[in-house]
């Protein structure tokens, strides 16, 4: 089941469920807190914010791009452009900021998640800066093409990075139960619970759960997780204006037919609920859909899996590019922990062992040994305190195989660093699935095999969302996610995501 974002896990810890009263009447008076801490409130305090923010960014880069074109050597010398680009700045930046608008940058379900933020960051800029040459040549102004330059260049660099930060701080502030928006579920109460699984997992959505709508003949006063129920599907509409909630999310079970829909929407139509429809297809990037009505139906036509690309020459050329780079700058602290390895207990310092890499093909995926000596036969001796559910990773969190060394270098992931070489070698890639060891591949369902479609990669999807933390079938979710809905752009996401949990050491161990 998947909410608005499949891909993202940019977030830990629990969005917040309105209790477990099993009264369905029950009021949410008494549950709600004052200021940001959830509500309407918090909604116009986010875009009000961001309003803000990017105000002070505009000028900020005019007044960049007036003192640079003064300043800069590598223009030519010209007249002050002062006095022109303050008559220009009038019109400017209220055009700047109203196609910013236009692009809905400052409505809150286009920020803190997913790339079409900054897209329409990208977008709004460059028909302000089209149509700001427009005027400009029109009016036959005078106005220095050097400071044109340096105030969308700049301008763009720090609205982009302006956004990131705040999305930064969205997201934090969420994960304090700060900045919520109420909503209700609606649907049977499996879906509803798995709904609500996902809220609480994935607290940077920022949904604070205030009730649910189940279908008419179920009875069932609170749902399993203990969400209250406070209406039925029959009455919706009125159920969502009575807790006053800011967004309502339809599972399956929430309409028995298109009409019952159309209702609900008319029935929300005044109201400023969004309608947010959890589709049956599941993990499935918003890349690969496409809406295309026809005749009254919205066709969502979906793009063939992109396990193909993931596979050709511009990743290839991608990690090439990027672990030489990434040896050259290790080096020193490769030497480093090489030494603290050998000093440590005198063994060796690399553990080699064998991994299947794309299309089955095995390989030895090199590493530093973190472990004692003998720690592969030890290992018989530890299956009855394997930790992972699933049966097939072997993952314990205290294992007492790991060396005082091994326990520094794991936290902060430096053991994978001379898989640098297997991904230089055409072994591995950057970013991939998790390399498999044979004995867990010969536990696969038929379906996971899919992993093995793309060349195994040193961090992931897996990686970024919870590390040694998520389950096996969440681990297996993830990579066939990657593998069905691969990007350049997901993947230099991830490597940035993968240097902030690193940096955290978020589940490692």
């Amino acid at each position: 089941m998947s909410i608005e974002a499949t891909s993202g896990t940019e977030g830990r810890g629990g969005a917040e469920v309105i209790g477990s009263v099993p009264s369905p009447t029950r009021s949410t008076a008494s549950v709600r807190t004052a200021g940001i801490r959830s509500g309407r409130g918090s909604s116009r305090l986010i875009s009000t914010t961001a309003l803000l923010i990017d105000l002070v960014l505009i000028l900020l880069a005019t007044g960049i791009g007036v003192v640079g074109r003064n300043s800069l050597t590598i223009f030519d010398e010209a007249a002050d452009v002062t006095s022109v680009v303050t008559g220009m700045a009038v019109w400017l930046v209220p055009l700047w900021i109203i196609l910013l608008a236009a692009w809905g940058l400052y409505r809150t379900k286009n920020m803190g998640a997913g790339s079409l933020e900054y897209q329409s960051i990208l977008t709004a800029t460059g028909i302000t800066a089209g149509l700001a040459a427009a005027v400009l040549y029109l009016t036959h102004s005078q106005l220095s093409r050097g400071f044109f330059v340096l105030e969308f260049t700049v301008g763009v660099v720090m609205l982009l990075v302006g956004r990131l930060t705040l999305r930064r701080f969205i997201q934090r502030a969420r994960g304090r139960g700060l900045l919520l928006s109420d909503v209700v579920l609606s649907g049977t109460i499996p879906h509803i619970d798995e709904i609500a699984t996902v809220i609480s997992r994935e607290s940077w959505l920022g949904y604070r759960i205030v009730g649910a709508i189940t279908p008419p003949d179920d009875p069932s006063p609170h749902t399993t997780r203990g969400i209250p129920v406070i209406g039925h599907i029959d009455r919706l509409g009125e159920a969502v204006r009575t807790v006053e909630a800011e967004a309502v999310i339809c599972a399956e079970g929430s309409f028995p037919g298109s009409r019952d829909f159309r209702r609900l929407a008319w029935d929300l139509e005044h109201s400023r609920t969004q309608l947010i429809v959890v589709p049956a297809m599941t993990d499935v990037s918003a890349e690969r859909l496409q809406v295309r009505p026809i005749a009254g139906l919205p066709l969502v036509h979906v793009e063939q899996p992109q396990s193909e690309a993931a596979s050709r020459w511009g990743k290839r050329a991608f990690d090439i590019v990027g672990s030489s780079a990434l040896i050259v700058v290790s080096a020193p602290i490769m030497l480093a922990v090489a030494l603290a390895i050998k000093i440590h207990d005198g063994g060796p310092v690399f553990f080699r062992q064998v991994r299947v890499g794309k299309d089955g093909r095995l390989f030895r995926c090199f590493k530093f040994r973190s472990m004692v000596v003998d720690a592969e036969k030890l290992l018989a001796q530890l299956r009855t305190q394997n930790e992972s559910d699933g049966g097939v990773l072997f993952k314990m969190e205290k294992d007492p195989r790991i060396t005082r060394v091994g326990h520094v270098i794991r936290r902060f992931s430096l053991d994978e660093f001379p898989q640098f070489f297997n991904v230089f070698r055409g072994e591995m890639s950057l970013v991939g699935p998790r390399p498999a060891l044979p004995s867990e591949v010969e536990q696969y369902e038929e379906h996971v095999h899919r992993r093995l479609d793309v060349r195994p990669g040193i961090t992931g999807l897996w990686q970024v969302s919870g590390r040694s933390d998520l389950p096996w079938t969440e681990t297996v979710r993830l990579d066939l996610y990657y593998v069905d809905n691969w990007s350049m752009t997901q993947d230099v996401m991830i490597l940035i995501r993968t240097a902030r949990a690193v940096l955290a050491s978020a589940g490692a161990y």
